[in-house]
């Protein structure tokens, strides 16, 4: 697990970098502007939403908050990889010490 934990702790720190330093050049409406003009990146953009939603779809299957589920929905899809090393860093934080990676992909039980 504490490779797992490792590798999301540095793709979140990793994208708040890439992310501030992408702000400071210029804004995110500017950024979709030049993507939407090349249909690679509009291609690209697409794989990324495709699999923030399969990400979404684990989240999905392992909430049982109807209120979670939507927050975590918002977030994904506003955030991306952010949110979602945010929410893996999360649940395993939440889990019991000597938690395998079995465990963390289980739905939660309360």
């Amino acid at each position: 697990m504490s490779f797992t934990k490792a590798f999301c702790s540095f793709v979140l720190v990793s994208m708040i970098i890439a992310t501030t330093l992408a702000s400071l050049d210029s804004s995110v409406i500017d950024g979709f502007r030049y993507l939407f003009q090349d249909k690679w990146g509009v291609a690209t953009l697409m794989d990324a939403y495709f699999g923030f939603l399969f990400f979404y779809l684990w989240v999905f299957y392992r909430e049982n908050s109807a209120v979670a589920r939507f927050f975590w929905l918002v977030a994904v899809l506003s955030f991306g990889t952010i949110a979602m090393s945010s929410y893996l860093l999360l649940a395993i934080r939440a889990l019991p010490t000597g938690s395998s990676l079995e465990d963390l992909l289980r739905k939660k039980t309360a």
